[in-house]
Order: C-alpha cells, then structure tokens, then sequence
C-alpha cells in the first residue's frame, strides 16, 4: 500500500491573525456596536444613527452628498434613508437652489428623536473608549482619524 503521509507545503508562521489592524479593529468594533444596541435601543442600527446625526449637523443634505459624509455607498444610504423615511423620521423637499433635486432633512420625531438619544451615543463612545486613560483616547481618535 502507498505512503499516505501527505507533505504540507511550510506555512508562514509570521502571519497572526489576532496581531492583524483588520481583526483587531472589527473586534473593537463588535463591542462598540453592542454597546450601541444596549445604550440607544430605538431598533436604530449605527448607520441609521450616522445618517441621524449628519443630518441634525447639517439640516438638510442630498442622499448622495449625505452617502459621502456618512461613509456609505448609494445602495446602502438609499436603503438607510427609506426606512427612516418610512419611520417617519426624514422628510425629503425640493432643495430651494435646485428645485429639480430633493433634499433630506429631520421631521419633527427625528429631531426629537435625536435630542432624546444624543446623550446615550456620546455614552457609547465613552464606554467604548472607556480602558483608555485621557492620553491615550486622544491618540487613538487622532491615530483612526489619520488612518480615514
């Protein structure tokens, strides 16, 4: 009977997933998002929140400008958008310089839903910052900022 021992080519041994920037930051990120889920509840998803947030900032955006500032492609925000729409929490009019373009803005329960939970979202990043001592979250948000 043939030799069934099979030789494996070497395998680098340099590589460790659990010292890779990927990894580590999608496990940060996993705890984050639980943090979120806990703190905000709402059935509010993180980007349903950023879009929230951008457009409290803004007042009124496109969806594509608005997919920009928010990280998000076109599919994604035309998802996010619609369901928020269809919470009643974003309203569209035509934008007042460009009358054929729809512009986003908060409806009254989406500006009162976001006073009513900005505090809980600066809670999430506090708790998710929280093993850090002041210097170091200093650094880490100027260090992630660079890294955009």
């Amino acid at each position: 009977m043939a030799d069934l021992d099979i030789k494996l080519p070497d395998i680098a041994t340099d590589y460790v997933l659990d010292d890779q920037v990927g990894f580590i930051l999608r496990q940060v990120y996993q705890r984050h998002a639980a943090l979120f889920a806990d703190q905000l509840g709402e059935d509010l998803t993180p980007m349903q929140w950023a879009v929230l947030a951008k457009l409290a900032e803004l007042g009124t955006c496109s969806q594509n400008m608005l997919g920009r500032l928010t990280s998000m492609d076109v599919a994604t925000v035309k998802g996010v958008v619609e369901r928020l729409t269809r919470r009643g929490l974003i309203e569209t009019r035509p934008d007042a310089e460009d009358r054929r373009r729809l512009v986003l803005f908060l409806s009254d329960d989406g500006r009162d839903l976001y006073a009513r939970l900005a505090a809980a979202a600066r809670q999430v990043s506090h708790l998710t910052l929280a093993p850090l001592d002041k210097a170091e979250r200093d650094a880490l948000l100027i260090l992630l900022k660079k890294l955009r």
